[in-house]
Order: C-alpha cells, then sequence, then structure tokens
C-alpha cells in the first residue's frame, strides 16, 4: 500500500492545512481522522483569502477542484493603483488558460467548510470539539490526549492546528509566531461604488496603507488593508466596527477608491496581526510531524498561505507513499518543502516591514510566478517523490 509502516493517521487541525492533508493521505490508502478543536467550521469567517494558480494546482492533485470552484469567484488580472487611484499596472494574473487553474477568491470559512464536506464525502472522520492536550510517543506508535478525557492512538500523528499549534508548542516548547510589522484589516460591502474590469483584483499603494480589494459577481466587494503599526494586543484578533473607524482616517489622506470602499462595509471587520514564524524551526520528531502554518507560518503579504498548505499535504502524501519509512518520508518531505516555504516567509516578511518607507518603498506585492517544472513534479500524484530535490529528473 504504502513505502512507509504507517496505516492510521491522526491530523489535528480541520483548517485548510489538515483537511487537505486529510484528503491526501485518504487518497494514498491511509486510515485517517481529524480533530478540530472548534465547535463548527466558522473559524475566521470575516477573513478571505486568494489561492494562487499553485494552491489550485494542488487541489487538482487532491482530486478536490470542484469542491472549491463551486464557491468564491476566479481572479484572472492584476491591477496596480498608485494613491490617486491612478492605474500603475494591469497584467494577467496566474494560468488564465485554464479555467480550473485560475486564482480563486473566497471566504476562509467557506473553505473550511468545503474542504471539511469533501473529506466527509470521502469517509473520513471529522471530529469537532476536541482540543489537543498532550502527546505521547513511543517505538511502535503515537497517543493523543483530548481536553474531554478520551485518547486516540495511531501510527503518525499530523500537527495542522495553525498559527498558535498545540503541537508545536509540545514538539517544541517557545517557538512561537513573531509580529511582523503589520495589522491587516478585512471587510466587505455590497454598496460601494467601484467598477473594476471583471476577475480583477486592485492594489492601492496608499500613503498609509497597502490597501486591496476584489468585486465578486454579485457585486460585493472584499477589501482588505495593511497597516504598519504596533501589534494588536492579547489574541491579536478583533471583530469590531471601531477598527474601521480607526482605518478610515488613513484611507483618507489619499484619492484612491480605498476610504469608500471600508466607509461603506457594514458590520464588523476583522482586525489581525501579519506574524511569522522563525526560519530553521523544528517541524518533526519520530511520529509527529508539523504541516501549513504550524510549520512555517508567513505574514499575509504574498497570499500564500493557504496555497503552501495545499502543496504541504500533496507532498507529504507523496512521502509516506514512497519513501521508505517515516524518518526517510519525513526527510524528503523536508527537503522539498523547507526551502520554498522558507523563501516565502522571507519575501512576504520583507514587504510587510517595508511598509511604506517612502525613500525605499518596498513591492506592494510579490509578482506571482508560474509554478517551475520541479514543483510541477513534486505535485504530480503520479510522479514518485524523490528523497531530495537534488534527484528529481
Amino acid at each position: 500500500m504504502s513505502g512507509t509502516d504507517v496505516t492510521k493517521v491522526l491530523v489535528i487541525g480541520g483548517g485548510i492545512a489538515g483537511t487537505a492533508a486529510a484528503l491526501g493521505l485518504c487518497k494514498a490508502g491511509y486510515d485517517v481522522t481529524v480533530y478540530e478543536a472548534h465547535p463548527d467550521t466558522a473559524a475566521d469567517i470575516g477573513a478571505f483569502l486568494t489561492l494562487a494558480t499553485n494552491g489550485m494546482r494542488a487541489l487538482a492533485q487532491l482530486d478536490a477542484t470542484d469542491a472549491v470552484t463551486a464557491i468564491g469567484f476566479p481572479l484572472t488580472s492584476l491591477r496596480l493603483l498608485d494613491s490617486q487611484g491612478i492605474e500603475q499596472a494591469h497584467a494577467p494574473l496566474g494560468a488564465v488558460a485554464d479555467p480550473d487553474m485560475h486564482y480563486r477568491c473566497l471566504r476562509r470559512g467557506e473553505l473550511n467548510a468545503a474542504l471539511q464536506r469533501e473529506a466527509a464525502r470521502r469517509g473520513v472522520p471529522l471530529r469537532h470539539g476536541v482540543r489537543l492536550t498532550g502527546v505521547t510517543e513511543g517505538s511502535d506508535g503515537v497517543t493523543a490526549h483530548f481536553s474531554d478525557g478520551t485518547t486516540a492512538e495511531a501510527d503518525l500523528l499530523v500537527g495542522a492546528d495553525g498559527l498558535n499549534s498545540t503541537v508545536r508548542e509540545i514538539l517544541t516548547p517557545g517557538v512561537r509566531p513573531g509580529y511582523s510589522g503589520q495589522r491587516i484589516f478585512y471587510g466587505y460591502t455590497g454598496s460601494a461604488a467601484v467598477a473594476d474590469p471583471t476577475g480583477a483584483i486592485t492594489f492601492v499603494r496608499g500613503s498609509e496603507t497597502t490597501f486591496g480589494y476584489a468585486v465578486s459577481p454579485a457585486g460585493e466587494t472584499y477589501w482588505f488593508a495593511r497597516v504598519n503599526t504596533d501589534a494588536l494586543p492579547a489574541d491579536g484578533t478583533a471583530h469590531e466596527v471601531a477598527w474601521r473607524e480607526e482605518l478610515l482616517p488613513l484611507l483618507r489622506k489619499d484619492s484612491s477608491p480605498a476610504a469608500g470602499i471600508a466607509a461603506a462595509s457594514a458590520g464588523s471587520v476583522l482586525v489581525t496581526n501579519a506574524t511569522e514564524l522563525p526560519l530553521g524551526a523544528v517541524w518533526h520528531t519520530g511520529r509527529v510531524l508539523l504541516v501549513g502554518d504550524a510549520a512555517h507560518a508567513a505574514s499575509p503579504a504574498t497570499g500564500q498561505g493557504a496555497s503552501m498548505a495545499l502543496e504541504d499535504a500533496v507532498v507529504l502524501a507523496k512521502a509516506l507513499r514512497d519513501l521508505p519509512g517515516l524518518p526517510a518520508a519525513f526527510a524528503a518531505y523536508e527537503a522539498h518543502r523547507r526551502p520554498r516555504v522558507e523563501h516565502n516567509i522571507t519575501v512576504s516578511g520583507g514587504i510587510s516591514r517595508a511598509g511604506h518607507d517612502q525613500a525605499r518603498p518596498g513591492p506592494v506585492v510579490a509578482r506571482p510566478a508560474e509554478p517551475d517544472a520541479a514543483l510541477l513534479r513534486q505535485l504530480a500524484w503520479d510522479s514518485p517523490l524523490s528523497a531530495t530535490p537534488s534527484e528529481e529528473p
């Protein structure tokens, strides 16, 4: 069945990374159960994200394209405006020739729900409202301990529990995400007066903010703003209308559409800290492995977090399928993934920290690149995964 002696896997975290990992492991023939601390799928429902071409390609290898293209809307071009609202650039975005590879804009909670429905359709058990409290490793298995007093045993435990990962804290106590210099605001409006081309995502280099927005086919505007300022206190997330009032004076310094879009938003605005994990963090021990933000969280400036997690899911499943034993599989997974995801941490953090230094302005967004040949081979389900990238044909 597989290259390793693993048959049963526990996935901790039912978000994007965890559910995608479960889909990949299920496709590879493993017995997978997902444990999610939240009682439902609505975590971070106020935030939206984009899946890039590489993320959509990974979804295709997981046979989950239809589940995701049923929600959200495609993005086919990228516009850049200056602080006065004057267009500086407008170019195609991603693999526009293939509709299934188009960038996609969607709400995080809706993506979570879609992936979870697909996992359930394939018979993957998903237990909600169960919080991990401890992990015990043995020579022939691993045991997860939960807050309700129950335990679960398996051959392998995958920590996909996000930015504030309990699995990471157990694996490497004290390794936590650090603030990368920006607060991120997210909101929605159905009444903003914008007339953007269909399928465009627009970035505005403001004098005090970086602002981005896209208009859905139904006429709803999804928007975000990145602001260089002090970190939010406590858990770093807030759902309050008051945060919009803090943002508006910054946007009104410019003549772009940004202030009008944010002012037209109804309801709460989500505000969160942009954070990142340090480079070189430990990803695995004997029978425990981290994926997604639990392993390599980056600031959201490149918009690659979800897509990187989907790539992880494919490469992990292939590594366990194709390499002989857990040590070899874990080493191959890390060899293929670490250079790519840590490059993303570095680039994304650099964009966040550059902020609005007018003397040395950084890019508003990293220009997306098409997947290279090595990544295409890594993601191709029917192509065996080598022990190291240097061994790829």
